[in-house]
């Protein structure tokens, strides 16, 4: 149903209009040709849709402004990381009345002892530990459960997505073998040495993955978001706890995307029962921060690991790992921000979201589908729901998103790059909900024949 030739058009008048619309932001980008590579801070900020990245000026609750004054309805919200609105004020007011009494101390504060507590009280886990970031936190997790099994293998699924950790940059190829995902730049050692890849939701695969007891642990989103949302199938999650009991193996469920559901997570939400849960991103408002948490069981079983003459040089923690202005902004966003309330206001929008997307498809007849999980959700270019992160990614279409998101962001919407998702947050209206549906309505008719 998309006219190409039309996609084609269309696209290269949104590229002059952002060009119009943008002229510091390309100024800025030229001159930090000069000192950063590819001149953007991080090389992947190169893939935004248009000539160059936005740059921004400032931002509150569910917008922000760029550089040349255009302002935007970010449904982006820092894929995640700023999940709970962008300066939140019981956050701001923590952060800016603590910064005085110093940042970072390599001691721990009340505020620590607090947010474990919570973090407990939330995921069901009963001990804590912090990282900067949930990449190091996946890392450490995996680190720890190798040694506490004493297995050399993990588990991930195809095409998922846990941060920079190096066991998780693979796929499965077409004859099922675990190979480096497309772009792994410089891969330690060829992940088919560290990891098995299988598809989500494939349960005689999971089984014959870890039926000869190699397999330390499976890490998993409970929901796959990375590549698009896709839910597991009925009965799925039982059967990915019981198998990995049955063999021994570790199970890792990594919260940092689904924490959208609900205040504990997926986990919470449906009563899983890992062995661990990864949380990071919005947890501290935007403040670099994650967390791991335990079951009482494994936790012993790790504290035994580690040696205490040895305890700072395992190649788990972080200096900056649980500093005070973190553990503290950390507290305000769980007290204060991050509530049941937030939940059960927002989670209502990203269905109406839901809804007026799918409309518009019903609309004009298009083979695509939208799914929704919390107050996250998505489009996709495909007529039913993915069940695997290989149909998710068979569903890609570069050039239709790249369209989608260019158009978008010229009618002063920023949606989450590489995928066509949404987040909603407190500041949300709506308003802006029916916005956007009516944007998008515009934008894709445009290109329909």
């Amino acid at each position: 149903m998309i006219n190409r030739e039309k996609l084609k058009i269309q696209y290269e008048k949104e590229l002059a209009l952002f060009e119009e619309k943008h002229p510091k932001s390309k100024e800025i980008f030229e001159r930090a040709k000069g000192s950063l590579l590819q001149g953007v801070p991080m090389n992947w900020m190169v893939k935004w849709a248009g000539s160059y990245p936005v740059c921004v000026a400032d931002a509150k609750g569910a917008y922000f402004t760029d550089v040349d004054g255009n302002k935007y309805l970010d449904l982006c919200l820092g894929d995640t990381g700023s999940m709970v609105g962008h300066a939140p004020e019981a956050a701001v007011k923590a952060i800016t009345e603590y910064v005085s009494k110093g940042t970072t101390f390599m001691l721990p504060t009340e505020d620590a002892a607090w947010n474990g507590e919570e973090l407990s009280r939330r995921f069901g886990m009963k001990y804590w530990q912090f990282a900067t970031s949930a990449t190091d936190a996946n890392r450490f997790a995996l680190r720890l459960a190798r040694q506490v099994t004493k297995r050399p293998l993990i588990l991930a699924y195809n095409w998922c997505y846990h941060g920079t950790v190096d066991e998780t940059v693979a796929i499965m190829d077409d004859c099922g073998k675990t190979v480096a995902k497309p772009g792994n730049l410089g891969p330690q050692v060829n992940p088919e040495k560290t990891t098995r890849i299988i598809e989500w939701n494939d349960i005689p695969a999971l089984e014959d993955a870890l039926k000869d007891c190699k397999v330390a642990a499976v890490l998993a989103e409970p929901v796959m978001t990375n590549c698009g949302i896709v839910h597991p199938d009925p009965g799925y999650h039982d059967a990915l706890r019981a198998l990995t009991k049955k063999y021994g193996t570790l199970l890792i469920i990594d919260e940092t995307h689904t924490i959208c559901t609900g205040v504990g997570g997926y986990t919470k939400a449906y009563g899983l029962k890992p062995d661990m849960v990864v949380v990071g991103k919005t947890i501290a408002s935007g403040i670099p921060a994650a967390a791991y948490g335990f079951s009482e069981e494994l936790g012993d079983k790790v504290s035994a690991e580690i040696p205490y003459e040895l305890c700072d040089i395992g190649g788990i923690g972080g200096t900056l790992a649980a500093n005070a202005l973190t553990m503290h902004a950390m507290k305000a966003t769980l007290s204060e921000v991050l509530t049941e309330d937030f939940y059960a206001r927002n989670i209502p929008l990203a269905a109406r979201f839901n809804e007026g997307i799918q409309g518009v498809i019903n609309e004009f007849d298009l083979p695509w589908n939208t799914t929704q999980l919390g107050c996250r959700t998505e489009y996709w270019f495909r007529k039913e729901p993915a069940k695997n992160g290989g149909e998710a990614e068979a569903a890609v279409d570069f050039e239709l998103d790249q369209y989608m998101h260019l158009a978008s962001l010229n009618r002063g919407i920023l949606m989450t790059p590489f995928h066509n998702m949404a987040l909603i947050t407190a500041a949300t209206t709506e308003d802006d909900i029916d916005r956007h549906t009516a944007v998008f309505r515009e934008i894709v008719q445009n290109i329909l024949d």
